[in-house]
Formats: C-alpha cells, structure tokens, sequence
C-alpha cells in the first residue's frame, strides 16, 4: 500500500484512506517519526555539548600551561632580583674599602707634610749651626795672629830691660794661654761644624723620607680614587640588575625589557601589550574572562565551560549551553537547541502521544473514562487498544456525560484483492 502522508502536527494534518492511510482522520503515523527526529536532535546536542565540553578542557590545559610558564619567568625574575642585590652588597662594601683607604691617604699624607715641615726646620737649625762654626772660627784665627804679634814684640823688648822681659814673659804666657784659648776655640768651630754637617745629612733624610712618604700617600689617594669609582660603577650596575629584575618581576605596563617580552606578573595576571593581544592573553584571561577574548581571537576555558559570548553564533555555544540552555525557540549555534530542550521538546511529544493514544482497554467506556480520569479531554481521532478483540480503535464521536463513551471504529486494513496484480499493471503499462 501506499506510505502514510507524515504530518507535521498534531492539529490541521490529515491522514485518511485517500491519501494512502489506514483510517480516516487520526495522526498516529507521523507520531514515532516526529519522536524519533527529537530523539536524533537530543542526541546531536548532547553531541555537541561533548564537544564545546572537550574544548573548554583544552582551554583549561592551556590556562595551566600560561600559569606554569608565569610560575618558571617569576622564578627566574627571583633568582635576577637575588643577584641584584648580591651585587649592590658587594658594591656597598667596595664603597666602604675605598672610603676607609682615602682616609687613610689623607692621613698618610697629613703626617708626610709634617715630615717635610720638620726636616725643613732641621736644615734651617743646621745652616744656623753651621755661620757659627764659621764665625768661631773667625775669631780663633784672629786670636792665633794676635798672639804671633805679642810674641813678636815680646822678644823685641827682652834685650832691653829685665823689667820688660818679666812682663814680655807674662805677655808670652799669656799669649800662650790666649793660643790655647783660639785652639780650643777652633776645635770647638769643628765640632759644631761636623754637628752640622750631620744635622744637615739628617735633614735631607728626612727631607727624603718625607718626599717617600707624600709619593705613598699620592698613590694611596689616587687608589683609592680608582677603587671608589669602581665602586660607584658596580653600584650603578647592581642598581640597574635590580631594577631590570625588577621589571621582569611586576612591570605590568608594557614590555619589562623593550624588544624582549613581558613581567611575570603581565603574564600571570595581565598587563598593557599582554591582555587581548594576538598571540597573547594572560593566564588569568584564558582561565576565567567572559567577557572578550583572551587573545583577541580565541576564548577562555570558563567561557567554552559556562559562558555566553558564543550563544546564537555559528559552531558557538558553551558546554553549560548545549547541555542545559531553554530559552523559547533560541538555538545554541543558531542550528540546533541544547540537549534538555530537545529532552523537553521529547517529553512533550510523548505527552501528546499519550493525549492521542490513550493505551489498552477492554471496552470503549473503560478507556473513555480512564483518560477522562487522568484529567483529559477526549478527541475526535483518540486511540486505544481494544484487548477484547484485538484491534486499534479511534474516536469518530466525542461523548456526552460522565457514562457515554461515544463512537469508536476499528481500524482496518485496506482490501487490496481487487487490486491489479504486479503482471497485470505492467502488462496494462506496456500496451499503454
């Protein structure tokens, strides 16, 4: 026989002999064909909600990945900073070398300018020394003529007078005693000429030492010159790794090192250049943001998860929507509803099943009344099972009161006996 016409609902849609069906008016046909399609439905949702489900896993596996590499860059940024300050304390210590040589130096050179002042003062005392040898002398040498002179006279006048020669004698002894005199004054001129003389050479030792003395303290000054410059320097170094460690730490405004990525921080929690950008997205952003994209082109794994950026968009839709989402005759991907709306759309087909066949009764009257019973309205085109005779029954008169059950037919097949055979029509076909 002829396939059913399937309707498309249960109101309007018609299905009788004339189009190839079983009875005149009743929808039972197109019934399983309509649950078996939400069925498939329930099934391609509940399909894609696996799959949105699937992705936001993968996202969740990224997010962990960003976090362990923010995790291993803030670890090193650590490890940088210790450095820095490793650095800084070494540099504060050089610093306070140099200092403590510098005093030194101006130490050592105070003490050389006292040396020099001394030996100075000793070479002045020693030239001092040295005129009054000279003018002792003098006056020795003019004594020792003086003498010669007295003598001299002295012999003159001894032939004269006995009287002379007595105080020629004196004079003599005198002279003598004068000569002794100019001798030892001339000993005494060389002794204070040789005491010269020595504190002349100890002044120009010390003069020397001196000079040794202030040519140290000039080295030990430009020493410690150098050694405080090169303290200066490794604090300026060690203040610049601190403060680039400390960049590559927290700088959430921009690159940490200009042309060679971004802080820890900015990739863990976000920061100017990271958030949104292609290729980029903190791990913050690909964990939880719903609200835009972590890297201005894919979403995040709470978005996949639960979100609602994607509802209505082609292949869009989160797990919590193809699982659960029911909002009129909204689609999840703009194609197909989530999988408890198809569930739904399921149970309200069976309840209209159940509205149409009412299900096996042995007589009209027990089936009426059952379904009346349930809180339903019989129809014209209601079904039931007849376990009496063993038929399917329709409705064809609703019924009137609380005891009428109404009018209700078999449902027969249609006698095909009188219809051509299979040789026959194609016979008649071909002599057509």
């Amino acid at each position: 026989m002829t396939t059913p016409a399937r309707p498309g609902s249960f109101t309007g849609a018609t299905n009788n002999a004339a189009n190839g069906g079983l009875f005149t008016d009743t929808l039972i046909d197109g019934i399983p064909d309509i649950i078996g399609v939400d069925v498939d439905r329930a099934e391609t949702a509940a399909t894609n909600a696996e799959a949105s489900a699937t992705t936001a896993t993968t996202q969740a596996t990224s997010a962990t990945a960003s976090a362990a590499t923010a995790t291993t860059k803030a670890a090193a940024a650590s490890t940088d900073a210790a450095s820095a300050l490793a650095s800084k304390t070494s540099a504060t210590a050089s610093q306070a070398a140099a200092t403590a040589s510098q005093s030194a130096a101006a130490a050592s050179q105070t003490a050389a300018g006292t040396s020099a002042t001394n030996a100075a003062a000793s070479q002045s005392a020693a030239a001092s020394s040295a005129t009054s040898a000279a003018t002792s002398n003098t006056s020795a040498a003019a004594n020792a003529n003086s003498a010669i002179s007295s003598a001299s006279a002295a012999n003159t006048s001894a032939g004269t007078a006995s009287t002379q020669a007595t105080a020629a004698g004196n004079s003599a002894t005198a002279a003598a005693s004068s000569a002794t005199t100019a001798g030892n004054s001339a000993t005494a001129a060389g002794s204070s000429a040789s005491s010269a003389a020595t504190s002349a050479t100890n002044a120009g030792n010390s003069a020397t030492s001196a000079g040794a003395q202030a040519s140290s303290a000039t080295t030990s000054a430009n020493t410690a010159t150098a050694q405080a410059t090169a303290a200066a320097s490794s604090a300026t170094d060690a203040q610049g790794s601190e403060d680039e460690a400390e960049n590559w730490a927290q700088k959430i405004n921009g690159e940490a090192v200009t042309g060679q990525g971004y802080s820890s921080k900015a990739w863990a929690r976000g920061g100017t250049g990271v958030d949104g950008a292609s290729g980029g997205g903190s791990a913050k952003d690909w964990a939880t943001d719903t609200t835009n994209t972590a890297d201005n082109t894919e979403y995040s794994a709470k978005e996949y998860a639960i979100g609602i950026q994607r509802r209505g968009q082609a292949n869009g839709g989160s797990a919590k929507d193809w699982a659960s989402y029911v909002s009129g005759v909204a689609k999840v991907d703009n194609v197909y509803k989530s999988a408890r709306a198809y569930a739904i759309d399921a149970a309200n087909s069976v309840d209209n099943f159940n509205e149409k066949y009412y299900g096996n009764y042995s007589t009209d009257l027990a089936a009426v009344q059952a379904h009346v019973a349930a809180g339903k309205t019989v129809e014209v085109g209601d079904l039931y099972f007849n376990t009496t005779d063993s038929t399917v029954k329709y409705c064809t008169v609703v019924p009137a009161g609380a005891d009428a059950d109404g009018t209700w037919l078999v449902i027969q097949a249609t006698d095909t006996s009188n219809f051509a055979t299979k040789g026959f029509s194609i016979a008649m076909s071909i002599a057509l």
